[in-house]
Protein backbone atom coordinates (compact mmCIF):
# COMPACT_ATOMS: atom_id res chain seq x y z
CA UNK A 1 0.00 0.00 0.00
CA UNK A 2 1.36 3.40 -0.99
CA UNK A 3 0.61 6.50 1.05
CA UNK A 4 1.74 10.05 0.46
CA UNK A 5 3.61 11.28 3.51
CA UNK A 6 2.45 14.46 5.18
CA UNK A 7 5.62 15.03 7.16
CA UNK A 8 8.68 15.94 5.13
CA UNK A 9 12.27 14.93 5.72
CA UNK A 10 13.26 18.28 4.21
CA UNK A 11 12.85 19.65 7.73
CA UNK A 12 15.86 17.63 8.87
CA UNK A 13 18.38 19.91 10.49
CA UNK A 14 20.85 21.25 7.99
CA UNK A 15 18.57 21.46 4.95
CA UNK A 16 18.02 25.20 5.26
CA UNK A 17 21.75 25.75 4.97
CA UNK A 18 22.00 23.79 1.72
CA UNK A 19 21.28 25.50 -1.60
CA UNK A 20 20.28 23.65 -4.76
CA UNK A 21 20.24 26.03 -7.75
CA UNK A 22 20.63 29.73 -6.97
CA UNK A 23 18.57 30.94 -9.95
CA UNK A 24 15.14 29.92 -11.19
CA UNK A 25 14.93 28.18 -14.55
CA UNK A 26 12.10 30.37 -15.81
CA UNK A 27 13.81 33.60 -14.74
CA UNK A 28 17.37 33.10 -15.99
CA UNK A 29 17.61 29.99 -18.13
CA UNK A 30 21.20 30.59 -19.25
CA UNK A 31 22.56 30.92 -15.71
CA UNK A 32 20.42 27.97 -14.55
CA UNK A 33 21.84 25.73 -17.29
CA UNK A 34 25.44 26.72 -16.50
CA UNK A 35 24.91 26.08 -12.80
CA UNK A 36 23.28 22.68 -13.40
CA UNK A 37 26.27 21.56 -15.48
CA UNK A 38 28.66 22.53 -12.72
CA UNK A 39 26.72 21.41 -9.64
CA UNK A 40 25.49 18.13 -11.13
CA UNK A 41 29.05 17.44 -12.35
CA UNK A 42 28.13 16.86 -15.97
CA UNK A 43 31.16 18.45 -17.63
CA UNK A 44 34.33 20.34 -16.76
CA UNK A 45 34.95 23.33 -19.01
CA UNK A 46 38.52 23.96 -17.90
CA UNK A 47 40.18 21.86 -20.61
CA UNK A 48 42.78 24.05 -22.34
CA UNK A 49 41.44 23.86 -25.90
CA UNK A 50 38.64 26.32 -26.60
CA UNK A 51 35.27 24.78 -27.39
CA UNK A 52 36.15 21.32 -26.03
CA UNK A 53 34.95 19.94 -22.71
CA UNK A 54 35.58 16.98 -20.45
CA UNK A 55 32.48 14.82 -20.08
CA UNK A 56 32.21 13.68 -16.46
CA UNK A 57 30.86 10.30 -15.28
CA UNK A 58 27.30 11.48 -14.55
CA UNK A 59 26.76 12.59 -18.15
CA UNK A 60 28.75 9.72 -19.67
CA UNK A 61 26.74 7.08 -17.82
CA UNK A 62 23.47 8.61 -19.00
CA UNK A 63 24.68 8.96 -22.58
CA UNK A 64 25.90 5.36 -22.64
CA UNK A 65 22.32 4.29 -21.89
CA UNK A 66 21.02 6.71 -24.53
CA UNK A 67 23.39 5.20 -27.09
CA UNK A 68 22.16 1.73 -26.14
CA UNK A 69 18.51 2.63 -26.73
CA UNK A 70 19.22 4.29 -30.08
CA UNK A 71 21.55 1.57 -31.36
CA UNK A 72 19.06 -1.14 -30.38
CA UNK A 73 16.37 0.66 -32.40
CA UNK A 74 18.65 1.02 -35.42
CA UNK A 75 19.82 -2.59 -35.37
CA UNK A 76 16.22 -3.77 -34.98
CA UNK A 77 15.47 -1.87 -38.21
CA UNK A 78 18.29 -3.49 -40.14
CA UNK A 79 21.23 -1.09 -39.69
CA UNK A 80 24.65 -2.70 -39.26
CA UNK A 81 27.37 -1.05 -37.12
CA UNK A 82 30.70 0.11 -38.55
CA UNK A 83 33.74 1.95 -37.19
CA UNK A 84 35.31 4.32 -39.72
CA UNK A 85 38.60 6.23 -39.46
CA UNK A 86 38.51 9.70 -37.90
CA UNK A 87 40.66 11.17 -40.69
CA UNK A 88 39.22 11.92 -44.14
CA UNK A 89 41.41 12.90 -47.14
CA UNK A 90 40.72 16.36 -48.56
CA UNK A 91 40.16 14.75 -51.98
CA UNK A 92 37.17 12.84 -50.55
CA UNK A 93 35.55 16.05 -49.36
CA UNK A 94 35.95 17.61 -52.81
CA UNK A 95 34.07 14.87 -54.66
CA UNK A 96 30.71 16.57 -53.99
CA UNK A 97 31.05 20.32 -54.57
CA UNK A 98 28.18 21.64 -52.41
CA UNK A 99 29.21 19.34 -49.55
CA UNK A 100 32.79 20.60 -49.41
CA UNK A 101 31.59 24.19 -49.76
CA UNK A 102 29.25 23.70 -46.82
CA UNK A 103 31.77 22.10 -44.50
CA UNK A 104 35.22 23.51 -45.39
CA UNK A 105 34.88 26.55 -43.07
CA UNK A 106 34.25 24.18 -40.14
CA UNK A 107 37.04 21.66 -40.77
CA UNK A 108 40.01 20.98 -38.50
CA UNK A 109 42.92 20.00 -40.76
CA UNK A 110 45.77 17.60 -39.97
CA UNK A 111 48.81 18.48 -42.08
CA UNK A 112 51.70 16.68 -40.40
CA UNK A 113 52.51 13.39 -38.67
CA UNK A 114 55.60 13.47 -36.48
CA UNK A 115 58.19 15.34 -38.57
CA UNK A 116 56.60 14.36 -41.87
CA UNK A 117 54.40 16.87 -43.70
CA UNK A 118 51.56 15.26 -45.64
CA UNK A 119 51.18 15.76 -49.38
CA UNK A 120 47.41 15.87 -48.84
CA UNK A 121 45.58 17.47 -45.93
CA UNK A 122 43.48 15.19 -43.76
CA UNK A 123 40.25 16.41 -42.14
CA UNK A 124 39.12 15.49 -38.68
CA UNK A 125 35.71 14.26 -39.74
CA UNK A 126 33.04 16.95 -39.57
CA UNK A 127 30.62 14.25 -40.80
CA UNK A 128 31.30 10.97 -42.59
CA UNK A 129 29.46 10.88 -45.91
CA UNK A 130 32.70 11.12 -47.85
CA UNK A 131 34.27 8.30 -45.84
CA UNK A 132 31.34 5.89 -46.08
CA UNK A 133 30.65 6.48 -49.77
CA UNK A 134 34.27 5.89 -50.72
CA UNK A 135 33.78 2.36 -49.38
CA UNK A 136 30.24 1.93 -50.72
CA UNK A 137 31.73 2.11 -54.22
CA UNK A 138 33.68 -1.07 -53.49
CA UNK A 139 31.01 -2.93 -51.52
CA UNK A 140 27.87 -2.41 -53.61
CA UNK A 141 27.60 -4.24 -56.93
CA UNK A 142 24.04 -5.49 -57.47
CA UNK A 143 20.44 -4.58 -56.70
CA UNK A 144 20.60 -7.65 -54.45
CA UNK A 145 22.93 -5.68 -52.14
CA UNK A 146 20.21 -3.07 -51.55
CA UNK A 147 19.01 -1.67 -49.27
CA UNK A 148 22.41 -1.32 -47.64
CA UNK A 149 21.86 0.14 -44.14
CA UNK A 150 24.81 1.20 -42.00
CA UNK A 151 25.61 3.35 -38.98
CA UNK A 152 28.49 4.30 -36.78
CA UNK A 153 28.82 5.70 -33.28
CA UNK A 154 31.46 8.42 -33.39
CA UNK A 155 32.65 11.83 -32.33
CA UNK A 156 32.88 14.57 -34.95
CA UNK A 157 34.76 17.86 -35.03
CA UNK A 158 33.63 21.22 -36.35
CA UNK A 159 35.42 24.52 -35.98
CA UNK A 160 32.42 26.30 -34.53
CA UNK A 161 32.95 30.07 -34.78
CA UNK A 162 29.84 31.09 -32.85
CA UNK A 163 29.75 31.21 -29.06
CA UNK A 164 30.01 27.66 -27.74
CA UNK A 165 27.76 26.26 -25.02
CA UNK A 166 28.37 22.88 -23.31
CA UNK A 167 26.52 20.00 -24.97
CA UNK A 168 24.46 22.37 -27.15
CA UNK A 169 27.18 23.88 -29.32
CA UNK A 170 30.73 22.55 -29.09
CA UNK A 171 33.65 21.91 -31.40
CA UNK A 172 33.49 18.20 -30.71
CA UNK A 173 30.28 16.30 -30.23
CA UNK A 174 29.24 12.70 -29.86
CA UNK A 175 26.67 11.22 -32.18
CA UNK A 176 25.42 8.38 -34.33
CA UNK A 177 25.25 8.75 -38.10
CA UNK A 178 23.47 6.35 -40.43
CA UNK A 179 24.13 6.03 -44.15
CA UNK A 180 21.77 3.95 -46.26
CA UNK A 181 21.79 3.08 -49.96
CA UNK A 182 18.52 2.42 -51.82
CA UNK A 183 17.49 1.26 -55.26
CA UNK A 184 14.93 4.00 -55.92
CA UNK A 185 14.09 7.49 -54.74
CA UNK A 186 10.82 6.15 -53.35
CA UNK A 187 12.71 3.58 -51.27
CA UNK A 188 15.03 6.33 -50.02
CA UNK A 189 12.09 8.47 -48.92
CA UNK A 190 10.67 5.48 -47.02
CA UNK A 191 13.97 5.44 -45.13
CA UNK A 192 13.63 9.15 -44.35
CA UNK A 193 10.17 8.50 -42.90
CA UNK A 194 11.55 5.56 -40.93
CA UNK A 195 14.22 7.88 -39.50
CA UNK A 196 11.47 10.23 -38.37
CA UNK A 197 9.70 7.34 -36.66
CA UNK A 198 12.97 6.36 -34.97
CA UNK A 199 13.28 9.94 -33.71
CA UNK A 200 9.80 9.76 -32.19
CA UNK A 201 10.41 6.34 -30.68
CA UNK A 202 13.71 7.33 -29.09
CA UNK A 203 13.50 11.07 -28.38
CA UNK A 204 9.88 11.29 -27.35
CA UNK A 205 8.84 7.87 -26.12
CA UNK A 206 12.13 7.04 -24.33
CA UNK A 207 13.74 10.38 -23.48
CA UNK A 208 10.53 12.37 -23.05
CA UNK A 209 11.39 15.18 -25.47
CA UNK A 210 8.51 16.78 -27.41
CA UNK A 211 9.48 18.20 -30.79
CA UNK A 212 8.13 19.39 -34.12
CA UNK A 213 9.51 17.87 -37.34
CA UNK A 214 10.08 20.43 -40.08
CA UNK A 215 11.26 20.13 -43.65
CA UNK A 216 14.02 22.69 -43.92
CA UNK A 217 13.86 25.37 -46.63
CA UNK A 218 16.26 25.22 -49.60
CA UNK A 219 18.78 27.64 -48.04
CA UNK A 220 18.98 25.57 -44.84
CA UNK A 221 19.37 22.09 -46.27
CA UNK A 222 22.25 19.83 -45.35
CA UNK A 223 25.16 20.46 -47.73
CA UNK A 224 24.51 18.20 -50.73
CA UNK A 225 20.94 17.20 -49.85
CA UNK A 226 17.83 17.28 -52.04
CA UNK A 227 15.61 17.38 -48.94
CA UNK A 228 16.34 17.85 -45.23
CA UNK A 229 14.03 17.14 -42.31
CA UNK A 230 14.86 17.98 -38.69
CA UNK A 231 13.29 17.75 -35.22
CA UNK A 232 13.18 20.99 -33.24
CA UNK A 233 12.93 20.78 -29.44
CA UNK A 234 11.89 23.93 -27.59
CA UNK A 235 13.90 25.52 -24.76
CA UNK A 236 12.32 27.45 -21.86
CA UNK A 237 13.93 30.64 -23.19
CA UNK A 238 11.89 30.33 -26.38
CA UNK A 239 14.75 29.14 -28.58
CA UNK A 240 14.59 25.84 -30.43
CA UNK A 241 17.36 23.25 -30.54
CA UNK A 242 17.78 21.21 -33.70
CA UNK A 243 17.91 17.55 -32.81
CA UNK A 244 18.09 14.57 -35.23
CA UNK A 245 17.98 15.50 -38.89
CA UNK A 246 17.51 13.12 -41.80
CA UNK A 247 18.41 13.80 -45.41
CA UNK A 248 17.60 12.59 -48.89
CA UNK A 249 20.92 13.26 -50.60
CA UNK A 250 21.30 14.42 -54.17
CA UNK A 251 22.66 11.92 -56.67
CA UNK A 252 25.82 14.00 -56.91
CA UNK A 253 27.10 11.88 -54.02
CA UNK A 254 26.84 8.44 -55.70
CA UNK A 255 28.06 9.99 -58.97
CA UNK A 256 31.03 11.67 -57.27
CA UNK A 257 32.05 8.46 -55.51
CA UNK A 258 31.10 6.14 -58.39
CA UNK A 259 28.58 4.19 -56.30
CA UNK A 260 26.65 2.05 -58.81
CA UNK A 261 24.64 -1.13 -58.88
CA UNK A 262 23.55 -3.48 -61.64
CA UNK A 263 19.75 -3.61 -61.64
CA UNK A 264 17.69 -6.71 -62.44
CA UNK A 265 17.29 -5.38 -65.99
CA UNK A 266 21.06 -5.68 -66.43
CA UNK A 267 21.67 -1.91 -66.53
CA UNK A 268 24.07 -0.02 -64.24
CA UNK A 269 22.34 2.67 -62.20
CA UNK A 270 23.12 5.19 -59.50
CA UNK A 271 21.35 4.50 -56.18
CA UNK A 272 19.75 6.98 -53.80
CA UNK A 273 21.45 7.60 -50.47
CA UNK A 274 20.08 8.84 -47.16
CA UNK A 275 21.82 9.90 -43.97
CA UNK A 276 20.56 10.51 -40.43
CA UNK A 277 22.42 12.17 -37.54
CA UNK A 278 21.20 11.96 -33.93
CA UNK A 279 23.77 13.81 -31.76
CA UNK A 280 23.66 12.10 -28.37
CA UNK A 281 25.54 14.89 -26.58
CA UNK A 282 23.13 17.48 -27.97
CA UNK A 283 20.07 15.33 -27.16
CA UNK A 284 21.46 15.00 -23.65
CA UNK A 285 21.38 18.81 -23.38
CA UNK A 286 17.66 18.77 -24.18
CA UNK A 287 17.06 16.05 -21.57
CA UNK A 288 18.70 18.32 -18.99
CA UNK A 289 16.80 21.38 -20.19
CA UNK A 290 13.32 19.95 -20.72
CA UNK A 291 13.08 17.84 -17.55
CA UNK A 292 15.27 19.80 -15.16
CA UNK A 293 13.73 22.08 -12.53
CA UNK A 294 14.86 24.45 -9.78
CA UNK A 295 16.13 21.50 -7.72
CA UNK A 296 18.34 20.19 -10.53
CA UNK A 297 18.17 17.30 -12.98
CA UNK A 298 15.30 14.88 -13.51
CA UNK A 299 16.44 11.89 -15.52
CA UNK A 300 14.02 9.49 -17.21
CA UNK A 301 14.19 6.10 -15.51
CA UNK A 302 15.53 4.40 -18.65
CA UNK A 303 18.64 6.59 -18.92
CA UNK A 304 19.35 7.66 -15.35
CA UNK A 305 22.95 6.82 -14.35
CA UNK A 306 21.52 5.63 -11.04
CA UNK A 307 17.88 4.69 -10.53
CA UNK A 308 17.61 4.22 -6.78
CA UNK A 309 19.68 5.71 -3.96
CA UNK A 310 19.34 4.68 -0.31
CA UNK A 311 20.07 7.45 2.20
CA UNK A 312 20.69 6.27 5.77
CA UNK A 313 19.43 8.94 8.18
CA UNK A 314 21.76 7.62 10.88
CA UNK A 315 24.98 5.75 10.16
CA UNK A 316 24.62 3.16 12.91
CA UNK A 317 25.00 -0.59 12.44
CA UNK A 318 21.26 -1.25 12.47
CA UNK A 319 20.48 1.28 9.73
CA UNK A 320 23.48 0.38 7.55
CA UNK A 321 22.72 -3.34 7.78
CA UNK A 322 19.14 -2.72 6.64
CA UNK A 323 20.41 -0.46 3.84
CA UNK A 324 22.66 -3.26 2.58
CA UNK A 325 19.76 -5.71 2.77
CA UNK A 326 17.54 -3.38 0.72
CA UNK A 327 20.31 -2.73 -1.79
CA UNK A 328 20.73 -6.45 -2.42
CA UNK A 329 16.99 -6.90 -2.90
CA UNK A 330 16.75 -3.92 -5.28
CA UNK A 331 19.85 -5.01 -7.24
CA UNK A 332 18.17 -8.33 -8.01
CA UNK A 333 15.37 -6.31 -9.64
CA UNK A 334 17.17 -3.53 -11.55
CA UNK A 335 20.87 -4.51 -11.47
CA UNK A 336 23.66 -3.75 -9.04
CA UNK A 337 24.88 -0.71 -11.03
CA UNK A 338 21.51 1.02 -10.68
CA UNK A 339 21.30 1.19 -6.88
CA UNK A 340 23.64 2.81 -4.37
CA UNK A 341 23.88 3.59 -0.65
CA UNK A 342 24.98 7.12 0.25
CA UNK A 343 27.60 6.52 2.96
CA UNK A 344 29.05 10.01 2.74
CA UNK A 345 29.56 12.15 5.85
CA UNK A 346 27.18 14.86 4.61
CA UNK A 347 24.15 15.83 6.66
CA UNK A 348 20.83 14.23 5.73
CA UNK A 349 19.69 17.52 4.22
CA UNK A 350 22.82 17.78 2.08
CA UNK A 351 22.29 14.22 0.86
CA UNK A 352 18.67 14.91 -0.08
CA UNK A 353 19.62 18.00 -2.06
CA UNK A 354 22.59 16.25 -3.68
CA UNK A 355 20.52 13.41 -5.10
CA UNK A 356 17.69 15.69 -6.17
CA UNK A 357 20.29 17.77 -8.01
CA UNK A 358 21.59 14.59 -9.64
CA UNK A 359 18.09 13.68 -10.82
CA UNK A 360 17.98 10.13 -9.40
CA UNK A 361 14.41 8.85 -9.90
CA UNK A 362 13.88 7.25 -6.46
CA UNK A 363 15.44 8.00 -3.08
CA UNK A 364 14.78 5.79 -0.05
CA UNK A 365 15.24 7.69 3.22
CA UNK A 366 16.02 5.08 5.86
CA UNK A 367 16.08 5.57 9.61
CA UNK A 368 15.34 3.55 12.74
CA UNK A 369 11.72 4.74 12.67
CA UNK A 370 11.20 3.19 9.21
CA UNK A 371 12.94 -0.03 10.21
CA UNK A 372 10.85 -0.48 13.35
CA UNK A 373 7.60 0.25 11.48
CA UNK A 374 8.62 -1.92 8.50
CA UNK A 375 7.81 1.06 6.31
CA UNK A 376 9.90 2.81 3.68
CA UNK A 377 9.89 6.53 2.97
CA UNK A 378 10.48 7.09 -0.76
CA UNK A 379 10.96 10.39 -2.58
CA UNK A 380 9.90 10.37 -6.25
CA UNK A 381 11.72 12.81 -8.50
CA UNK A 382 9.12 12.60 -11.28
CA UNK A 383 6.36 13.96 -9.05
CA UNK A 384 8.61 15.66 -6.45
CA UNK A 385 6.67 14.04 -3.65
CA UNK A 386 7.25 11.53 -0.88
CA UNK A 387 5.42 8.23 -0.49
CA UNK A 388 5.34 5.64 2.26
CA UNK A 389 5.12 1.94 1.43
CA UNK A 390 5.24 -1.34 3.33
CA UNK A 391 8.74 -2.76 3.14
CA UNK A 392 7.42 -6.06 1.78
CA UNK A 393 5.99 -4.18 -1.23
CA UNK A 394 9.36 -2.72 -2.29
CA UNK A 395 10.05 -4.96 -5.30
CA UNK A 396 6.52 -4.60 -6.69
CA UNK A 397 6.68 -0.86 -6.07
CA UNK A 398 9.92 -0.51 -8.08
CA UNK A 399 8.46 -2.54 -10.96
CA UNK A 400 5.46 -0.19 -10.92
CA UNK A 401 7.58 2.98 -10.86
CA UNK A 402 9.86 1.68 -13.63
CA UNK A 403 6.80 1.51 -15.89
CA UNK A 404 5.17 4.82 -14.99
CA UNK A 405 8.12 7.12 -14.25
CA UNK A 406 9.04 7.95 -17.86
CA UNK A 407 5.37 8.18 -18.83
CA UNK A 408 4.95 10.88 -16.17
CA UNK A 409 7.89 12.88 -17.52
CA UNK A 410 6.59 12.55 -21.08
CA UNK A 411 3.13 13.72 -19.99
CA UNK A 412 4.60 16.74 -18.21
CA UNK A 413 6.91 17.62 -21.10
CA UNK A 414 4.24 17.25 -23.78
CA UNK A 415 2.76 20.55 -22.66
CA UNK A 416 5.92 22.44 -23.61
CA UNK A 417 4.47 23.59 -26.94
CA UNK A 418 1.03 24.45 -25.53
CA UNK A 419 -0.03 27.92 -26.64
CA UNK A 420 3.47 28.73 -27.92
CA UNK A 421 2.74 28.39 -31.65
CA UNK A 422 0.85 31.48 -32.78
CA UNK A 423 -0.41 32.41 -36.23
CA UNK A 424 0.77 35.81 -37.52
CA UNK A 425 0.13 37.81 -40.68
CA UNK A 426 2.90 40.42 -40.62
CA UNK A 427 6.37 41.21 -39.26
CA UNK A 428 5.05 43.27 -36.33
CA UNK A 429 2.96 40.37 -35.03
CA UNK A 430 5.84 37.99 -35.73
CA UNK A 431 8.30 40.05 -33.69
CA UNK A 432 5.90 40.19 -30.74
CA UNK A 433 5.43 36.40 -30.67
CA UNK A 434 9.15 35.70 -31.02
CA UNK A 435 10.10 38.15 -28.26
CA UNK A 436 7.55 36.49 -25.98
CA UNK A 437 9.39 33.20 -26.49
CA UNK A 438 6.93 31.66 -28.93
CA UNK A 439 6.97 30.19 -32.42
CA UNK A 440 5.32 32.13 -35.26
CA UNK A 441 3.33 30.37 -37.97
CA UNK A 442 2.65 32.32 -41.15
CA UNK A 443 2.19 32.32 -44.90
CA UNK A 444 5.46 32.62 -46.78
CA UNK A 445 6.27 33.35 -50.40
CA UNK A 446 8.55 30.35 -51.01
CA UNK A 447 10.81 27.83 -49.27
CA UNK A 448 12.84 27.53 -52.47
CA UNK A 449 15.75 29.85 -53.18
CA UNK A 450 13.52 32.80 -54.11
CA UNK A 451 12.28 32.96 -50.51
CA UNK A 452 15.80 33.41 -49.12
CA UNK A 453 15.53 37.22 -49.17
CA UNK A 454 12.48 37.16 -46.93
CA UNK A 455 14.27 34.72 -44.60
CA UNK A 456 17.24 37.11 -44.44
CA UNK A 457 14.89 39.94 -43.48
CA UNK A 458 13.43 37.83 -40.66
CA UNK A 459 16.95 37.05 -39.45
CA UNK A 460 18.09 40.66 -39.63
CA UNK A 461 15.06 42.42 -38.13
CA UNK A 462 13.84 39.82 -35.63
CA UNK A 463 16.85 37.57 -35.01
CA UNK A 464 14.81 34.46 -35.82
CA UNK A 465 14.99 31.77 -38.49
CA UNK A 466 12.54 30.14 -40.86
CA UNK A 467 12.56 26.60 -39.46
CA UNK A 468 10.57 25.10 -42.35
CA UNK A 469 7.24 23.50 -43.19
CA UNK A 470 5.28 20.65 -41.62
CA UNK A 471 4.78 17.56 -43.76
CA UNK A 472 1.22 17.26 -45.05
CA UNK A 473 0.05 20.60 -43.70
CA UNK A 474 -2.23 22.52 -46.05
CA UNK A 475 -1.36 26.11 -46.84
CA UNK A 476 -3.93 28.75 -45.92
CA UNK A 477 -4.67 31.32 -48.62
CA UNK A 478 -2.98 34.59 -47.81
CA UNK A 479 -0.03 36.88 -48.38
CA UNK A 480 3.56 36.32 -47.31
CA UNK A 481 3.95 37.83 -43.84
CA UNK A 482 7.29 39.37 -44.89
CA UNK A 483 7.05 40.67 -48.48
CA UNK A 484 3.28 40.68 -49.04
CA UNK A 485 3.39 38.51 -52.17
CA UNK A 486 1.17 35.48 -52.59
CA UNK A 487 1.91 32.95 -49.87
CA UNK A 488 2.83 29.56 -51.32
CA UNK A 489 3.83 27.85 -48.07
CA UNK A 490 3.00 27.85 -44.38
CA UNK A 491 6.23 28.12 -42.40
CA UNK A 492 7.28 28.23 -38.76
CA UNK A 493 9.69 30.83 -37.41
CA UNK A 494 11.66 30.74 -34.16
CA UNK A 495 14.96 31.67 -32.61
CA UNK A 496 17.44 28.82 -32.45
CA UNK A 497 20.74 27.71 -30.96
Amino acid sequence: MVKEEKSKRSEVKGDKDVKAVSVKKNENFSEWFSEIIQKAELADLRYNVKGLLVFQPWSVLAMEKMYGILETALQRKGHKPYWFPTLIPESNLKKESSHVKGFTPEVFWVTQGGETKFTEKLALRPTSETAFYQMFSTWIRSYKDLPFKTYQRANVFRYETKATRPFLRSREFHWIETHCVHKTKEDAMKQVYEDMETTKEVLHDNFGLPFIFFERPAWDRFAGADRTFAADVLNPDGKVVQQPSTHLLSQEFPKGFDVKFKDNDGKEKYPWITCYGPAISRIFASVVIVHGDDKGLRFPWSISPLQVVIVPIKDNDKVLAKAEELKKKIAETIGIMNVEIDKSEKSAGEKFNHWEMKGVPLRIDLGEKEIDAKKLSIFRRDLNKRESIDEKELVNYIHKIAKEFDANLVKQADHIFDNLVKEVSNMKEMKKIIEEGGIASCNFCSVDKEGAKCAEMVEKEIGAQVRGTKLGEENKIGKCAVCGKAGKERVYIARAY
